[in-house]
């Protein structure tokens, strides 16, 4: 199948180092460098701690680290290494292991990139590189609870939902495709608003009719314009289509998304336009129930709270 061929082709690049390897000869195509990067780094580093956990090795690190940050210094200015932004850096995590067990937590030899010898037990210092560790050894060098880390990652199982559901940490997912995603609901939102409009139609149909009536209404129609609509809703994403939703429904990334992440966007650098105190609250979800009880008041003025049969799956 398609999943499995691309599956095999990612595992392959992954497990013997192709990927990295040709990332690092061609920093400029497959890095995007955002000069906002040490700004917020910067500015998170004025009021609370930062910390940098990847499962990359420390070479490959150092590489991405230094054209990331290092290359945004401003000409003629201080150049800034890149490990004085955070205050605790630790490579080799093995994610989503780090955030349960964990493994030997090292130190790392940033001269020859190796590790060395003996487990690390002390307190942090700051300017060293660590290797391996776990999620609790992170929270005790730091002296911080779970709670109180904001955790920034990019794969909804291994960063987020490892990490909320062990660790209790906040998460902030970033999504890259939610720019597309974005996009392509701002010129389709109408589908779904018609879709809205034809469920309120149907609870019209039904709304005199109970489990002794006889009479059996012609939706054929409205059950294929709603399929049409789906359908064009689903195409408007491309051919691999939507990653949040299908036709009408929610994926189950984006179920995931909504349980585990506690913060989402398309980019972290979209903190630079928040304070730091400020607080994110998710809107109102109505349940189905509600939702139901909210469309019975719309077509109808009689009470139907007692006779509503609801479901949360089409």
């Amino acid at each position: 199948s398609m999943f499995q061929d691309v599956r095999k082709a990612m595992d392959f690049i992954h497990d013997t180092g192709v990927l990295k390897e040709q990332t690092i000869k061609n920093l400029e195509k497959y890095v995007v460098k955002d000069p906002n990067i040490p700004v917020l780094l910067t500015r998170i580093k004025e009021v609370a701690k930062v910390f940098l956990a990847t499962n990359s090795d420390y070479n490959y690190t150092e590489v991405i680290m230094k054209y990331l940050l290092e290359g945004n210094s401003k000409p003629g200015g201080p150049k800034k290494p890149w490990r004085s932004y955070f205050d605790l850096v630790v490579v080799d995590t093995r994610k989503p292991l780090f955030f349960a067990d964990g493994t030997v937590l090292r130190q790392v030899d940033t001269n020859t990139g190796k590790l060395r010898i003996g487990t690390y037990t002390g307190d942090l210092q700051h300017g060293t590189v660590y290797s391996g560790g776990s999620s609790d050894i992170v929270s005790e060098l730091l002296d911080v609870k779970g709670k109180d880390i904001l955790y920034v990652g990019d794969h909804i199982f291994g960063d987020i939902l490892k990490s909320k559901k062990r660790q209790g940490w906040k998460t902030f997912l970033v999504v890259p495709e939610l720019t597309k995603e974005l996009q392509v609901w701002e010129e389709k939102k109408s589908h779904f608003e018609e879709l809205k409009r034809l469920d309120v139609f149907l609870a019209e149909l039904y709304k005199h009719l109970d489990s002794g009536s006889k009479e059996c209404p012609d939706i054929s129609a409205i059950k294929t314009r709603m399929n049409v609509l789906a359908y064009r809703m689903d195409i408007s994403y491309g051919q691999m289509g939507s990653l949040l939703r299908s036709g009408s429904t929610q994926t189950l990334f984006a179920s995931q998304l909504i349980r585990y992440a506690d913060l989402y966007s398309s980019t972290c650098i979209n903190l630079l336009h928040y304070p730091f105190n400020y607080l994110f609250m998710a809107p109102p979800v109505l349940m189905p129930h509600e939702v139901a009880s909210q469309i019975s008041a719309e077509v109808s003025s009689s009470d139907q709270s007692n006779r509503t049969l609801t479901t949360n799956k089409n």
